[in-house]
């Protein structure tokens, strides 16, 4: 995957670039980058192309762990929501 369509804002590369950000930052600016994303792109193959090329040398920086974090597999939601979560029997 090229790193244009990976971020095309270029949002993760200025993130590396910050001295001194932190984890909670991090964490703001991979949802600005998730949102950014084109809907033909798979994000947790974008995030370790990101992850390939910028940090390689680099697993401490706070933008690793929250790319890394972001390709870990979704588990399955706890409980339903709206009236089916309150009502037992579903009527």
């Amino acid at each position: 995957m090229e790193l244009k369509q990976a971020d095309p804002k270029g949002l993760v590369r200025e993130s590396y670039a910050i001295e001194g950000i932190t984890a909670p930052e991090c964490r703001s600016i991979f949802l600005d980058w998730a949102l950014s994303i084109g809907p033909a792109t798979d994000p947790a193959e974008a995030a370790r192309a990101l992850l390939a090329h910028y940090g390689v040398n680099r697993m401490d920086h706070p933008m690793s762990t929250v790319l890394t974090q972001g390709m870990a597999p979704k588990g399955t939601p706890a409980r339903r929501g709206g009236r089916m979560g309150r009502v037992a029997d579903g009527r």
